[in-house]
Formats: structure tokens, sequence, C-alpha cells
């Protein structure tokens, strides 16, 4: 069997485990703080064909790419397309990546909370943050106001029984 003709099953790449079966387009989506505008980038920046299967990439074209994926600075490509733009504590333009991603997240949400600002106080409330309305959705838990006729008429029966048994007992 050739190795053009070997898929591979499973390709470890940026610190994630993808499957080498899924085209490589949709398989650099699953890597979380990787987009499709951005994966798209990566992929025409480095002349490869989305359509192709991971697995089927050489060692090779996988190293590059994730050299790509890691740092797309390094690919010229324009700072809108990177998550992180001028970051408070560095100023510059980054691109975070699965745990970093969700870490940096957390810290800006904590930071938010520590100042006291509108947003940090909704998220510590553990409200809807960006002025989305909480009337009828985001609600936690059981819905309120809410009452089946069944459910109804039993109450009714069980106050009744409750009412009749303290006239008998006066």
């Amino acid at each position: 069997m050739s190795s053009q003709t070997q898929v591979r099953a499973i390709i470890r790449m940026a610190g994630r485990d993808l499957n080498g079966n899924k085209p490589l387009l949709a398989a650099l989506r699953d890597i979380k703080g990787l987009n499709f505008t951005l994966a798209m980038a990566i992929i025409r920046a480095l002349r490869l064909d989305p359509s192709i299967r991971l697995g089927r990439l050489n060692d090779a074209q996988l190293q590059t790419l994730e050299k790509a994926i890691l740092n797309p600075r390094s690919l010229n490509l324009p700072g809108w397309l990177l998550n992180r733009r001028k970051d408070l504590e560095t100023g510059q333009d980054l691109h975070l990546l699965e745990s970093d991603l969700m870490l940096k997240i957390k810290d800006d949400i904590e930071r938010e909370k520590l100042m006291n600002s509108w947003r940090g106080f909704r998220h510590s409330l553990g409200l809807k943050v960006r002025g989305q309305r909480t009337r009828t959705t985001g609600r936690k838990g059981l819905t309120v106001g809410v009452r089946k006729k069944a459910v109804q008429a039993a109450q009714q029966a069980a106050q009744q029984a409750a009412t009749g048994k303290e006239k008998e007992g006066k």
C-alpha cells in the first residue's frame, strides 16, 4: 500500500487529537480558537486543498501546518483575523488556542468583576451580559407560572379535602 492511499485516523496537532478522516478545513475547525475564516486563510497561504483529508497529508506538510496554526502572524495574515487584538498586558496582536484562550477569557471576566463594571456585575450574577432580553430566555431551573390542568385539579382537590377535615375537627 502506498503512502498516498493511507489515511491516518488520528493526528495530534496544536495539543489536540484531530480526526484524520475529515476534510482539512473541517478538521482544523475542531481546534478551539480556530474559526472558518482563519482556517481557510491558513490553508490558502500554505497552498493546500481544503477538501483533502487531514490524514493524507505527509509529515512535512503537517509540520508546516502546525507551525502556521501556532503562529499565524508568520504567514503575514491581517491582524483582524486574530482572536486577541491589542492584548491588555502586551499590547500586541495575539492568537490563542485551546486552554490558553479559555484561561485568558476567564482572566478577562475576573478583571471585569474586580473593576465593578456593569459587565462584571452581570457576569457575577450569572445574567446575560450583552444586552439580550431576559424576560423569556436564559432561565435556569423550572419554568415559572405554567400549570397543567391535571396538576391544578389535584391541588384543588387536596385543598378541599384539607378544608373538609378542618371543619370536622372543630
